[in-house]
């Protein structure tokens, strides 16, 4: 199959400006993610999508970069933007979050594979939950499935409810998931999901995914063990640090 990856990449951000140009071990965010996509073993197109001309310059040194328009809500909008501006027909466009510098190849195989099953529009990823903290936090997604592990709903509660106990105790009742935010798209249905506006849901969690779910397209969920650490802060560079101390194989 023929992938279009585009990795999303602005420069300005309230809590973390110019995070993509930020060196981590000799090598900015941006450039890692960027070559981490490269390791994945399918037949890809990566390109970083940005609106900033010191994102657009840098990465020019590398990679593959297109300016898209400033006037984007969501990283899936400018990579839609890519997809057009390429003039290519692909088979899957995966969308992979900009600040995901230690994505692993599997996982980007992982959502490729999902394809196979031809009911699949789009495609993304879960992994287990193993603390009460993680679960009850607002800030992580979380996604309940069906059997045929297509996704029921993604909410920022934890969810389902366990009714038989207390918040604190319900990790010891259920099996919960967490959403790892990218996202793979079968290119012939981006055309509709360009199409769609927002829906009451989406914009009551702030989740556009709820949008398509709304609108009747089909997410199949995959699994993976691995979350990288969030960098959405300068402090959180001192995670970075100690995760690649455990870790040195990702340097």
């Amino acid at each position: 199959m023929k992938v279009l990856i585009v990795i999303p990449s602005r420069y300005g951000s309230t809590r973390f400006e110019g995070k993509p140009l930020v060196d981590i071990a000799g090598k900015s965010l941006v450039r890692r993610t960027y070559e981490q996509a490269l390791k994945a073993n399918i037949t890809s197109l990566v390109i970083v999508a940005t609106d900033d001309q010191r994102i657009y310059d840098h990465v020019k040194t590398f990679g593959d970069c297109m300016m898209t328009s400033a006037d984007h809500v969501s990283g899936t909008d400018r990579c839609f933007e890519v997809v057009k501006k390429t003039g290519q027909e692909f088979d899957i466009v995966l969308n992979l979050q900009g600040d995901e510098p230690f994505i692993l190849p599997e996982q980007i195989e992982a959502l490729v594979k999902t394809f196979s099953d031809s009911s699949t529009d789009i495609a993304t990823l879960q992994k287990p939950i193993k603390t009460s903290e993680e679960l009850l936090n607002p800030n992580i997604v979380k996604v309940v499935c069906n059997l045929e592990r297509k996704a029921l709903y993604f909410s920022r509660q934890a969810i389902p409810h366990i009714r038989s106990a207390e918040p604190g105790e319900w990790i010891r009742h259920h099996d919960f998931y967490r959403h790892i935010g990218m996202y793979g798209f079968r290119f012939s249905v981006i055309d509709r999901l360009m199409q769609l506006t927002p829906t009451q849901l989406e914009l009551s969690e702030s989740l556009e995914q709820l949008r398509w779910l709304e609108n009747g397209f089909n997410i199949t969920v995959a699994n993976t063990d691995f979350v990288s650490p969030a960098i959405d802060t300068p402090e959180d560079l001192l995670i970075v640090e100690n995760f690649l101390k455990s870790n040195p194989q990702m340097i």
